[in-house]
């Protein structure tokens, strides 16, 4: 397990996304699991070879989420990462949509060093009615002695509404303060959309040195002002061929949003 140190650091967590995986609706059969692993080994090569901080792999292939993970899923992602995470000299971390102790089973498994998911929170969502259950994931952390693998608490939940209706940094107030968080990330209202740089704010406010993770939309053109609030960003649409999601991550792209994260013409 690589360290991994979020407090004023200016990050870049780049996303190894995995195309659908066994038992999910657009799984290619054909390619199986193998053609799985080489997409996963040349996105991770494209990420570390272009200088990101750090590597997060999740199921975003996976259409239509669900909220409990299927033990395919997992036993899935831990083979693939365990092959292509031998030799990776940056730390990596988890994350399984939209499942808490799966992350943390997948992350103690595969030797990650941190894991985001929602945590906190119920909302009404495209996968129907969503609750969550802090207390019993960092249970299940504390069980598998796993102390050490960070949790990114996403607070503003993708794909989702919030039954909540108290002010955003009054949540983050309360989430850091109640659950434990390591570091709250904020999103957009889904994959690839920009996170407000006001939301930012408002957290970083509440929170103090709690690290802030910039979750979606940053881009080469924002990743400045975006960084200049927030401690890291997780960047995916935006490494991608052609700014597409479920394309392959573009080695230039990858070098070209690094030299834009560092300050770089």
């Amino acid at each position: 397990m690589q360290p991994f140190e979020l407090r004023a650091s200016r990050k870049i967590i780049g996303m190894a996304h995995f195309p659908p995986l066994p038992g999910a609706p657009l799984y290619d059969e054909r390619g199986g699991v193998g053609a799985i692993g080489d997409w996963v080994e040349r996105d991770v090569e494209a990420l570390a070879s272009g200088g990101v901080d750090a590597i997060m792999f999740c199921n975003e292939g996976d259409r239509p989420y669900l909220v409990r993970a299927r033990p395919e899923t997992i036993a899935t992602m831990a083979a693939v990462i365990a092959g292509v995470t031998k030799g990776l000299r940056l730390p990596f971390g988890v994350d399984v949509l939209w499942d808490p102790v799966a992350a943390i089973a997948l992350a103690a498994a595969t030797g990650a060093s941190f894991v985001r998911e929602v945590f906190t929170g119920a909302y009404p969502s495209d996968m129907g009615l969503w609750d969550t259950a802090c207390g019993e994931a960092l249970r299940y952390r504390r069980a598998l002695g796993a102390g050490h693998i960070k949790l990114l608490f996403n607070i503003q939940a993708e794909f989702a509404g919030r039954f909540d209706t108290r002010p955003l940094g009054a949540l983050a107030r309360s989430v850091a303060f109640s659950s434990l968080a390591d570091a709250l990330c904020v999103s957009g209202p889904m994959t690839g959309q920009a996170v407000s740089l006001d939301d930012l704010r408002v957290v970083k406010a509440a929170v103090g040195d709690l690290p802030v993770v910039a979750n979606t939309g940053v881009r080469p053109g924002n990743v400045a002002e975006i960084l200049a609030v927030a401690d890291a960003a997780v960047v995916g649409t935006a490494l991608k061929a052609d700014g597409v999601t479920w394309n392959p991550v573009d080695p230039e792209r990858v070098k070209s949003f690094m030299r834009a994260a560092r300050g770089q013409t």
